[in-house]
C-alpha cells in the first residue's frame, strides 16, 4: 500500500514538473516569435515644381523640399563592400530576360529613337525598361519587387541628391541585378537658359560621384538628361567622358498629373503595339508607376514582347574634386581623414565559441 501510494504522488509530481516546462518554453517561444507588420503606404510626394523649359508636364523629380530625415549625415558607404547581387527566379512563367547587351560606350553613344538614330540594336517584340529619378522611399522597392515577381531587368537613372538621401534603397537596385546610370546631380534642366555649360558639367560630375558614394562602387557610364533636354556641348562632353546616353523610343507619361495605372498601361501598350519595340521611359519615383507595373509587365508578356538588359562594357571613373564636394555636402569626412589601417589590424577575433 505504501509503495502504490508513493507511486501516485511521484507521478503527480512528474506530471506538474512536465506541465511546468512546457508552460516556460510555450510562453518564451511566442515571445521570441517574429511579428509580422502590415505593409505601409506610400507617403505623399513633394509637390512638384514648374519645368524651366515651356511644357505641359510636371517635374519628374521636385527637389526643392527634402525628405524627413535624421539630423545627422548619413554615414558613408564603404567603398570595399561589394553589393552581393541576387538572381534566383522562382516563377516557371516569369516574363524574365530574353537578352542581355553590353554597350562599350567610347565616345558617348546615343540610345533612342526620339533623339538619336544610329544605333537600332533592339529586334522586334523586344522592350528594354528603364526608370529614373531613383531612388524614392516605398515607390522604387513597389517597382523592384513588380521586376522581381517577373524576374526580369531594368535600367536605372538615379538623381544624385535621391542617391545621398536613400543609399539603401539603390543598392538594392544594384543587389537585384539591376543596372544603374545616372540623372545629374538635383535633376536641373542642363538646356536651361540660364543654366552655364559649367554649371551643367557640375551637375553631371556631381550627380555621378553623388551615386558611386550611395552605391559603394562605380555606377554605368549611363545618363539620361532631365526632360530630353540636351545640346550639343553637353552631347559632346559627355563622348569624351565615355558616357552612354539615353533617351526613349516611348514615354509612358507616368509623371504627368492626370496619369493613372490604367493610363499608364494603355500609353505603354498602345505605343508598342505600334512601333513593335522600344525603349521604354518611365519614372520609380511615382508611386502610380509602382502600382502599374504587375499589370504592365503581364501585357507586355501577353502580347509576346520580350526584355533586353542592357550593361555596359566598363564602369564610369568619376573625378576626385567631385567625389570630394559630394562628401562636404554630406558633411562626411574626407578619405584622408578616416583611418586607413586595414580591419585586420585594428579588430582581431582573440576568443569564439
Amino acid at each position: 500500500m505504501r509503495n502504490a501510494l508513493g507511486l501516485m504522488l511521484a507521478s503527480v509530481l512528474a506530471a506538474v514538473v512536465i506541465a511546468g516546462g512546457w508552460y516556460f518554453y510555450s510562453s518564451r517561444a511566442e515571445q521570441g516569435a517574429p511579428k509580422t507588420i502590415a505593409a505601409r503606404a506610400a507617403d505623399p510626394l513633394p509637390a512638384p515644381a514648374k519645368l524651366a523649359a515651356e511644357d505641359d508636364v510636371e517635374t519628374t523629380a521636385a527637389l526643392a523640399g527634402k525628405p524627413a530625415a535624421p539630423a545627422a549625415a548619413p554615414a558613408p558607404v564603404p567603398a570595399v563592400a561589394p553589393v552581393q547581387q541576387t538572381s534566383t527566379c522562382t516563377n516557371p512563367n516569369a516574363l524574365g530576360v530574353s537578352r542581355v547587351v553590353e554597350i562599350d560606350t567610347t565616345g558617348g553613344p546615343g540610345f533612342g529613337f526620339e533623339q538619336f538614330k544610329q544605333f537600332d540594336f533592339l529586334a522586334d517584340k523586344e522592350v528594354v525598361l528603364t526608370f529614373d529619378d531613383s531612388p524614392w522611399p516605398h515607390n522604387t522597392p513597389a517597382v523592384l519587387k513588380a521586376l522581381a515577381d517577373e524576374c526580369t531587368k531594368g535600367l536605372f537613372f538615379s538623381v544624385g541628391k535621391h542617391a545621398t538621401w536613400h543609399p539603401e534603397i539603390l543598392r538594392q537596385v544594384l543587389a537585384q541585378g539591376h543596372t544603374v546610370g545616372t540623372h545629374t546631380w538635383s535633376h536641373l534642366n542642363l538646356n536651361g537658359k540660364k543654366m552655364t555649360e559649367q554649371q551643367a558639367k557640375d551637375e553631371i560630375e556631381k550627380g555621378f560621384s553623388a551615386v558611386k558614394w550611395a552605391l559603394g562602387t562605380n555606377p554605368s557610364p549611363f545618363f539620361r538628361f532631365p526632360q530630353l533636354q540636351q545640346n550639343p556641348a553637353l552631347v559632346s562632353y559627355l563622348g569624351s567622358r565615355n558616357v552612354g546616353i539615353f533617351s526613349t523610343d516611348l514615354d509612358s507619361f507616368d509623371f504627368r498629373k492626370e496619369s493613372t495605372p490604367d493610363k499608364i498601361i494603355s500609353n505603354v501598350m498602345t505605343k508598342l503595339d505600334k512601333l513593335g519595340k522600344g525603349i521604354i521611359l518611365m519614372h520609380d519615383f511615382q508611386k502610380r508607376t509602382g502600382e502599374a507595373l504587375p499589370t504592365l509587365l503581364a501585357r507586355l508578356k501577353a502580347g509576346g514582347y520580350k526584355v533586353v538588359q542592357i550593361k555596359a562594357k566598363t564602369t564610369f571613373n568619376s573625378l576626385p574634386e567631385y567625389d570630394e564636394a559630394v562628401l562636404k555636402e554630406l558633411k562626411a569626412p574626407a578619405a584622408g581623414a578616416t583611418n586607413a589601417r586595414p580591419v585586420s589590424s585594428v579588430v582581431q577575433t582573440v576568443s569564439q565559441r
